[in-house]
């Protein structure tokens, strides 16, 4: 049998991983170093005081309680960093055509139904109107200045609407303007909304807005992927 003559790329383990996102995430966050040294230290010390206080001569319990503020300050150090580098990560291409698709794909959890790629876009300014299907009903999220956005926004409930009667449209702007909601906070924006849809409705609307969507693309913009720079899990 012949042997395959494609080269097989290999990714990288957990602890090249972790580098990598440390040296991605330090470039720009000053306070990654402090805040990793914190939870290193700071679970560790109390492990110590705790065992040297409760232990009373038992080695065991000594060793327990040690171990444990090791493992609490490896996990801690895990959870920070990850989320450090995915805020970094949408700081760095917020403002790019594609950012929000790019958050879309990689942070919404697993009860919405959206894609990664706009139901509208402006071809000459590259503004973008992206739908995502959950609960609260359908939220239409405008990319760039609301000035622009708005009527693209409008046009798009109206068509929604045509489809899926009697649907709550919501709306959120994320942008250059006051009072927009900044790319890191998109998720949590989304989940303020009251629930309305049980999951079998979530995708039902989902399927039918879906089978109507004209096709439109915008390419993610460069840079970090939010979806690869979080920390892996421990096992």
């Amino acid at each position: 049998m012949a042997k395959n003559d494609q080269a097989v790329t290999k990714e990288p383990g957990r602890l090249k991983q972790l580098w990598q996102i440390f040296n991605l995430t330090r470039e720009t966050d000053k306070a990654l170093i402090p805040l990793l040294l914190l939870t290193l230290i700071a679970p560790i010390g109390a492990g110590v005081a705790l065992a040297l206080v409760v232990a009373s001569g038992s080695i065991l319990t000594l060793i327990l309680y040690i171990t444990t503020g090791v493992l609490l300050a490896l996990l801690l150090t895990l959870v920070v960093l990850g989320q450090r580098a995915e805020k970094t990560a949408y700081e760095k291409i917020s403002g790019q055509p594609g950012a929000v698709g790019a958050v879309l794909r990689s942070a919404l959890r697993r009860a919405w139904q959206a894609s990664e790629f706009p139901v509208a876009v402006n071809p000459r300014t590259q503004e973008a109107v992206y739908r995502a299907v959950g609960k609260p009903g359908v939220v239409l999220i405008g990319e760039g200045p609301k000035s622009r956005t708005k009527k693209m926004l409008e046009d798009e409930r109206r068509a929604v609407l045509r489809a899926v009667p009697d649907i709550p449209v919501h709306f959120v702007y994320v942008g250059p303007d006051a009072g927009s909601t900044a790319l890191p906070k998109l998720n949590s924006a989304l989940r303020k909304f009251k629930h309305t849809l049980r999951k079998a409705e979530v995708l039902a609307v989902s399927h039918r807005l879906n089978s109507l969507q004209r096709g439109n693309s915008l390419p993610i913009p460069k840079g970090m992927d939010p979806s690869k720079v979080r920390a892996p899990k421990p096992r």
